[in-house]
């Protein structure tokens, strides 16, 4: 019974060799997976384990100013590189990495983790600029710490003692916010881009294109040889229209005070200077910036990040008058109005005082200029109402951005019925709008949409767009450009222009606000400015007045018909406006003498029909006793056909 031989079914037999069939069938379509419809992946992925792909950084374009001189450079460095494509514990290796380095062993791990989601071929830029001795210390690690490598960089080399650091900016590791944005979209975590100013206004255009090394590597990470390299694509220059003489002359003006000067071609809007104070070294931020160092940049009660040129919004005193005096005019009223100034005027159960306590006597308009006398100011703010003063205002750019190209620009305040209802719910009240007509109350402005605003009265109306970047020298493709041509056309009564103009050049004589700052043979129009910053009352019951000192404001230009240079200046705690017009006067004459120093062709070639011409004369001074020199420039119109041929002037041959 036991010994008989047990049989195994067909049916089970046959079961089995169909499932023995079907794992050699699964494991030969496996095999062809592998081998021939996936070769190319593995092929490149085995490649990848015995090759490196390392970054070749693209350094980034010079900025230049106007004439071509170098403002930035870029000066070699190495970075240290941490590679995640070997097999090391990056972990482990942490508190040696940062023994050697001079880094906090956390610091590494934060970066390591940071850095976890994106692709393991891509390296970490551990630490930037490293020393000789870090250089040494990767160097002879090379077995122990295979992960380490090094990479030639061009780190920012910016001009010292912060000079220009709020027009040109700064550079800086992309942050993960900027990433969101869409300007940064296409770069990855540890790019180097521009942070502020022109840096980060034409990053795209200063910005390169990155190349890669291949490099051949061991089993465990090492380097063992070279396979080939893509070239780095460099940043193209970019030319400012800065002057770096007038820049030097608007920075020594600045020095020590807390401010901005901004200096324009009213012609073509192209900014010529512009000084914030206090600064900052952007060297410092070339590479990395401590906590430390940063919070006190950021708690500095001066604000020394801050682009006060663009971004101080503060009530412009009595360089409003010249807006208040265009305004009357262009309304019929102020050609023929005449107030009495004993020292102050009561409107609306309130009593108005001027600067003046014992008042100008018998004042018009010309003598409410360059006296700046606040009770006609008043008056005429009185009968214009506050809706024909927020139009003009706002016809010439006040109370909204400049489109200047820079970053991060503010927009300012010009008050009307309209802006209180809907930022406050209440309605306007007249008695606001007393305030107003000085420059005082809620209005609040910067400095570069006062210089736009007064640039375009000197000119006849014509209103440009501030711009520190010629269109002409931008690259093609960058759209943007286009607008910084832009003109538009404010109606100016040719007469009421000759006419505040004139009063505006009686501003720096000794019958004006500003006599300290004339300049001998340089005819300058101008308007100087006092601004509260808290009432008079409160600033007398405060201990330290100085804590609410005044801010002196004075925007000026030369010369007076068609100029060819307007400044504008805030001078933060200058109590007056007179030592705000002397910052002013240093830059204007900076420009002259430079002018009259460099020969220029005083006719241009016709262009349309039409010659530019310049030239420089005498005219009477106002006292009668005096001469002054002036300039101008102007476009006369040509005949299409030449009335006559001469080789000569009559008289010469």
């Amino acid at each position: 019974m036991f010994g008989r031989d047990e049989k195994v079914s067909a049916i089970r037999l046959t079961a089995a060799q169909y499932i023995i069939l079907a794992i050699f069938l699964v494991l030969a379509y496996g095999l062809w997976r592998l081998q021939v419809m996936q070769s190319d992946y593995y092929s490149l992925a085995a490649e990848r384990n015995h090759t490196r792909n390392i970054p070749v950084l693209a350094p980034r374009g010079r900025i230049l100013d106007r004439e071509g001189r170098t403002i930035v450079d870029n000066y070699p460095s190495f970075s240290a590189l941490l590679l995640r494509d070997s097999s090391r514990d990056l972990m482990g290796d942490a508190d040696l990495i940062a023994q050697g380095l001079h880094m906090d062993p956390n610091e590494v791990r934060a970066r390591v983790r940071r850095f976890a989601s994106m692709p393991q071929y891509q390296p970490i830029f551990l630490k930037e600029d490293i020393t000789p001795d870090e250089l040494a210390f990767i160097d002879s690690h090379k077995n122990e710490l295979p992960e380490l490598d090094t990479i030639m960089a061009h780190r920012r080399l910016y001009p010292r003692n912060g000079f220009m650091a709020h027009l040109i900016g700064y550079v800086g590791e992309v942050s993960e916010d900027m990433l969101n944005q869409p300007q940064f979209e296409l770069y990855s975590p540890g790019d180097v881009v521009g942070i502020s100013g022109v840096e980060r206004q034409y990053n795209s255009v200063l910005m390169g294109q990155n190349g890669s090394r291949q490099a051949l590597v061991d089993s465990h990470g090492r380097e063992v040889g070279r396979l080939g390299e893509t070239e780095a694509v460099p940043g193209k220059p970019l030319k400012l229209t800065v002057d770096i003489d007038l820049q030097i002359a608007a920075e020594e003006a600045l020095e020590g005070k807390n401010g901005a000067i901004v200096a324009m071609d009213p012609h073509t809007g192209e900014i010529l200077a512009m000084a914030s104070g206090p600064t900052f070294d952007p060297n410092d931020f070339a590479v990395h910036v401590s906590r430390d160092e940063w919070n006190k940049l950021v708690n500095d009660p001066d604000k020394p990040l801050l682009n006060k040129a663009i971004q101080a919004q503060l009530a412009p005193g009595s360089t409003f008058k010249i807006i208040m005096s265009v305004a009357g005019w262009q309304e019929h009223i102020a050609q023929d109005m005449h107030v009495f100034c004993t020292g102050s005027a009561e409107f609306y159960g309130r009593r108005f005082g001027c600067w003046v306590k014992g008042g100008h006597g018998e004042v018009g308009l010309e003598k409410a200029i360059y006296n700046s006398c606040d009770v006609f100011f008043y008056t005429l703010a009185n009968k214009l109402g506050i809706e024909r003063i927020a139009k003009y205002a706002t016809d010439f750019g006040l109370g909204q951005k400049t489109g200047i190209d820079l970053p991060n620009e503010v927009s300012g305040v010009m008050p009307s019925e309209e802006w209180k209802l809907r930022n406050f719910k209440q309605k306007w009240f007249a008695g606001e709008t007393i305030s107003v007509g000085i420059g005082q109350g809620a209005i609040a402005i910067t400095p570069v949409q006062l210089l736009r605003a007064i640039s375009a009265i000197a000119m006849g109306g014509k209103l440009v767009v501030p711009h520190v970047i010629n269109p002409v020298d931008v690259p093609p493709g960058y759209v943007e450009a286009a607008k910084y041509t832009e003109v538009k056309t404010v109606p100016l009564d040719p007469a009421g222009w000759n006419f505040i103009t004139d009063a505006m050049s009686r501003v720096l004589l000794p019958e004006g606000t500003a006599p300290s700052a004339h300049v001998p043979g340089i005819d300058i129009a101008g308007k100087t400015g006092s601004a509260q910053v808290v009432s008079l009352a409160l600033r007398a019951k405060v201990k330290n007045e100085e804590e609410f000192a005044q801010n002196g404001w004075f925007v000026g230009f030369t010369p007076r018909r068609n100029p060819d240079i307007v400044v504008c200046v805030l001078f933060q705690g200058g109590e007056h406006g007179k030592l705000a017009a002397r910052l002013a006067t240093q830059v204007i004459k900076a420009y002259v003498d430079k002018q009259r120093r460099s020969p220029q062709k005083m006719v241009e070639k016709p262009k349309n029909g039409s010659v530019d011409v310049g030239g420089l004369w005498t005219a009477p001074h106002p006292d009668g006793d005096k001469e002054t020199l002036q300039g101008g420039r102007f476009v006369l119109d040509l005949p299409k056909k030449p009335l006559a041929v001469v080789t000569a002037a009559p008289g010469l041959r």
